[in-house]
């Protein structure tokens, strides 16, 4: 069962340009600091890679990582999972087409609903 430390250290090995910043704004280990660090940190990286559009294996990688994260993960991860990355990936209709193309099944369900869970119109 994947846990937060698992995601933000998989999101590091995917994007090792990030660690400085992540390690630096976890390093208090405040609880809640790991959504700002998706927020602020992680997911620009994906959006960026989605805006772009180039690199298939990269986001690839990172859809199938999110996918297994949707299916194996506890009840924390699943939850800031949901409202960060998905909710952001819904923030902007041409990335979330993009991104559409790499998710998995149960990664478009959960991000539909944290859609409609916000009360955004899918």
């Amino acid at each position: 069962m994947l846990m937060i430390g698992d995601f933000l250290n998989m999101m590091i090995n995917l994007f090792p340009n990030i660690s400085n910043n992540v390690n630096e704004r976890m390093k208090d280990n405040f609880e809640g600091l790991d959504t700002i660090v998706i927020e602020e940190i992680i997911m620009p990286e994906v959006i960026e890679l989605l805006k772009k559009d180039e690199d298939e294996e990269k986001l690839k990688e990172i859809f199938d990582y999110f996918e297994n994260v949707c299916i194996d993960s506890e009840e924390y991860l699943n939850n800031v999972f949901s409202i960060t990355v998905l909710e952001i990936l819904g923030n902007d209709k041409i990335i979330l087409e993009k991104a559409k193309k790499y998710m998995g099944p149960i990664t478009t369900k959960l991000q539909r609903e944290a859609d409609i869970a916000i009360g955004r119109q899918v």
